[in-house]
């Protein structure tokens, strides 16, 4: 009985659909990034699919979501498709301009707004954008391909990643100016047992690290309401709901808010930017990096 044939190597044309989609989460985002019409994009993807027999991509209300073999395709698509645009920004620097677009995404605008700014005097014909979310949706934004650069304050020890410190702050706790605690010099982190809070949501730094201190103390706030991001714990905090905490960096210039430090207890966080290993060398993403402040480095201590 003859062996069944092997069959045929994918295309380029078809692993570049896959992964245009695999990073888009959608068949229309692909086509709109690849320059090409949607069901071409289908096409492809389906002949892949059907070629081998198996399931990359699964459709579903909130999008397209890869399958445990699709998203091990990605990882091996990725850095393919990386250096082709490494590639073409190489072809492209006999301009004198830097062109093209930039994909940004962070944890907060304080830090990463003043460096785009810059960016943008420097490099005004590149297209910037910018997408907020909490930490955890950052680097997922990040690993997963839909953002070039990203700033957030979540060490990660990721091998993917080059990745430098930023900035450094504390968290404060912030109340409205009508609060009892408002003509405090700070409060302490008993004072938080049984008052009302307000908090970011699951998967924010900033809620992760004051759990973890209020536990220490064996300190049980009063969560009233979870919110999902600083503005909206601004507002809620301004109209009485509840104190909150933040990042004193990133905690704005709200005339309706008083910032009071924690006493007995330091919280500190650290900006990172960072961006995917295989993509630091392309111009766009270099020359943004070469305006983000860093933190000097600790100083390593001689083993005795």
């Amino acid at each position: 009985m003859a062996s069944r044939a092997p069959p045929p190597a994918p295309t380029y044309a078809q692993l570049r659909a896959f992964h245009a989609v695999a990073v888009a989460r959608s068949f229309t985002g692909a086509a709109q990034a690849l320059g090409v019409s949607q069901p071409a994009v289908s096409m492809h993807v389906r002949a892949l699919e059907e070629s081998y027999g198996v399931e990359l991509l699964t459709r579903g209300r909130t999008g397209v979501a890869t399958t445990e073999l699709g998203a091990a395709l990605l990882d091996t698509t990725r850095p393919m498709f990386s250096l082709e645009a490494e590639a073409a920004e190489l072809l492209q620097r006999a301009t004198a301009l830097l062109r093209g677009r930039l994909r940004v995404g962070a944890d907060g605008p304080f830090l990463i707004v003043p460096v785009l700014a810059a960016f943008r005097r420097g490099h005004p014909h590149v297209a910037l954008t910018l997408a907020l979310g909490n930490s955890s949706e950052v680097l997922r934004d990040l690993l997963e391909g839909r953002t070039d650069v990203a700033a957030f304050s979540d060490r990660v020890e990721d091998p993917r990643l080059f990745a430098v410190a930023a900035a450094k702050s504390a968290q404060v706790v912030i109340v409205a100016r009508e609060h009892p605690w408002a003509a405090r010099r700070g409060v302490r982190l008993r004072d938080l047992h049984g008052a009302p809070m307000v908090m970011r949501e699951e998967g924010s730094v900033t809620r992760r690290a004051i759990e973890a201190a209020l536990d220490r103390a064996a300190v049980t706030p009063d969560v009233v309401m979870e919110l999902g991001s600083r503005e909206a714990v601004n507002e809620a905090v301004a109209a009485g709901i509840g104190a909150g905490v933040v990042i004193e960096a990133e905690r704005g210039h709200d005339a309706r808010l008083v910032a009071l430090p924690l006493l007995d207890a330091t919280i500190e966080h650290i900006e990172y930017v960072a961006c995917l290993e295989e993509r630091r060398r392309l111009r766009a993403v270099k020359a943004l990096f070469d305006l983000v402040p860093r933190l000097p480095r600790s100083p390593r201590r001689k083993r005795p």
